[in-house]
């Protein structure tokens, strides 16, 4: 995900409603009864179709569906980051008819690196829960000598400067997290900011750039297994299963690095609290179903604990400080 303005024309698609709710996710005697919601309602992705953010508000959108017997609209609104469609949510009506998918590009990397954001991602918003919790991993051109995290960290102080590393953009949650990488390491690798992840990629498995800390995706997955990538660390509550044999940070003793990424809904501030919650609730419906957990699965990401929308308020609050600090302490910028 980049925080250059896309030009991508918006797309809508309509996910199945009425006859679908009667599918594998059952519905609550208060979806049937409740008032709301009486008409669609408008999930806002904030960034261009087809990435990670896009595949988790439209699996999200269709399951939601059903569980409220309503159709949910999928509305890219993309560019900034994210912030045209996080602005455009922020400053909706607060009825329960316009929602938005929050990433922490959206609602933790753009507060940290910008003060003059056009929303407040904390405050502008009524968070709901979380959608799905990403592992990452930190990736290699498997040409550098090294197969273990202690020989990586070893090989980038025997080579100050001859390192690099690859993001999504200046800005972006990939830099930030790697930022932190070498913070906790004290090792040095330059930053090298492309437009899209896939780029980036492609260019790690050329040798282009050496490493790149990103989400788990099945894409990179068959990388690592064709040898075309190396997987040395993963931030994950547990092994990931698509890499069972690659440790997580924890176990490296290096907890700050072992942080998940994760996708998130929200209403506009000043929606109410039961409507709030009644989404809440079908939310946790939604992901307590076995057939969302193996979804969510076979894409690499994990079904989330309950968090509740208080809850989803501290962490978005407390990762925009985390991260604020770090960008202070290694004197990042947008330049």
């Amino acid at each position: 995900m980049t925080p250059a303005i896309s030009k991508q024309v918006n797309r809508r698609q309509f996910m199945g409603a009425g006859a679908a709710a009667a599918g594998a996710i059952g519905l609550p005697a208060w979806a049937q009864d409740a008032k709301y919601p009486n008409k669609p309602i408008t999930l806002v992705v904030p960034f261009p179709a087809g990435g990670s953010v896009d595949t988790a508000g439209r699996a999200i959108g269709e399951r939601l569906s059903r569980v409220l017997n309503q159709t949910v609209i999928v509305d890219n609104k993309s560019g900034a980051g994210g912030a045209i469609g996080s602005t455009f949510v922020a400053k909706a009506k607060p009825d329960g008819y316009t929602l938005v998918v929050t990433s922490q590009s959206s609602h933790v990397a753009n507060p940290a690196f910008s003060p003059n954001l056009p929303y407040d991602a904390v405050n502008d918003f009524a968070p709901i829960t979380l959608i799905e919790r990403l592992p990452n991993v930190l990736l290699i051109n498997p040409s550098l000598p090294v197969t273990n995290m202690a020989e990586f960290v070893a090989y980038a102080k025997k080579n100050p400067g001859k390192l690099n590393y690859a993001s999504s953009g200046t800005g972006s949650m990939l830099q930030l997290n790697m930022e932190l990488l070498k913070s906790q390491y004290g090792i040095f690798l330059t930053h090298i900011p492309y437009r899209a992840a896939g780029t980036s990629l492609t260019d790690l498995m050329s040798g282009q750039v050496h490493a790149m800390f990103t989400n788990i995706q099945a894409s990179n997955v068959g990388y690592v297994n064709q040898g075309k990538l190396r997987a040395l660390a993963v931030a994950s509550p547990g092994r990931s299963e698509l890499f069972p044999n690659v440790p997580t940070f924890a176990e490296l003793q290096q907890p700050e690095l072992n942080l998940t990424s994760w996708t998130g809904i929200a209403a506009p501030a000043g929606t109410p609290d039961a409507i709030v919650q009644q989404l809440y609730a079908a939310m946790r419906t939604v992901l307590t179903d076995p057939a969302t957990v193996a979804a969510w699965k076979r894409r690499g990401s994990i079904a989330p604990e309950a968090v509740s929308p208080s809850e989803y308020r501290q962490e978005i609050s407390s990762r925009i400080a985390f991260y604020k600090k770090l960008i202070k302490a290694n004197n990042l910028s947008l330049d």
